[in-house]
């Protein structure tokens, strides 16, 4: 996807998106800081608008991490299953609280081979979704350790961390999670008509925390500003004790 092209009309967000399953997730705030909200209305946001988000989708072979992706950016199925080989990555541009927000979303191979080739791409994450089946008990178990591996790339304190359980039409008695992740928000049982709203609060949420992080530092400048250098020299490119070539006159 062309990162240039126009922001969809049925991506822009005017309010953060309600979490699904409130018993399950952590972070159940209804909207977004207000800090952030006054940053958006400011145009304090520094580089928030000009970054890309990067986002990891991790767990087992077969689990439907690659259907997951391809529902909400295609709007596509296939049941012709092909294994992802290494990683793959889709873009997605959004427009938050007015300012353009753009998520990567990294497909990642489930295959033990392809296990070292996938984790070199897991760092610089701000978010990690991991997926397993409902109706597979070995990827639900398999999810902490998706997650010590992702984990050992990013800093666990300012990486968003997401459990999505994914098949859920497949079985009328899906499995429960009863592992003990430090979840930072969702727990959604995804069955193809809420794949859209989920995508959508890992935006919000992914964007919240990219503001949040800007507005941290020494004053998040407003977008436009001109960045002036002080210096008393009169050629800044000018170096002290340079020498002279020996070889041209």
């Amino acid at each position: 996807m062309n990162i240039l092209a126009p922001v969809r009309r049925d991506r822009v967000l005017a309010e953060l998106p309600q979490c699904l399953r409130k018993e399950a997730a952590l972070h159940v705030h209804r909207d977004f800081n207000p800090r952030v909200t006054c940053a958006c209305q400011e145009h304090r946001t520094g580089t928030v608008g000009f970054k890309i988000s990067k986002v990891i989708v991790v767990g087992d072979l077969s689990v439907g991490k690659t259907c997951l992706i391809n529902r909400f950016c295609k709007d596509t199925f296939d049941k012709n299953y092909k294994a992802t080989i290494g990683v793959d990555f889709e873009m997605e541009r959004f427009e938050v609280l007015g300012v353009p927000f753009s998520l990567q979303l990294w497909d990642t191979a489930g295959q033990e081979r392809f296990k070292c080739i996938a984790s070199t791409y897991y760092r610089g994450a701000q978010a990690i979704i991991i997926v397993f089946n409902l109706n597979d008990v070995a990827s639900l178990e398999h999810t902490k350790q998706w997650l010590a591996d992702a984990l050992k790339e990013n800093d666990p304190s300012s990486v968003l961390l997401f459990l999505v359980g994914s098949k859920k039409d497949l079985s009328l008695c899906p499995v429960t999670p009863g592992l003990e992740l430090p979840l930072s928000t969702h727990l959604l049982h995804v069955s193809g008509e809420n794949v859209r709203e989920f995508f959508f609060r890992v935006a919000a949420l992914t964007f919240e925390a990219n503001v949040l992080a800007e507005l941290e530092k020494s004053g998040a400048r407003r977008i436009g500003d001109v960045v002036r250098i002080n210096s008393d020299d009169s050629n800044l490119y000018l170096t002290a004790n340079k020498k002279k070539p020996t070889c041209c006159p």
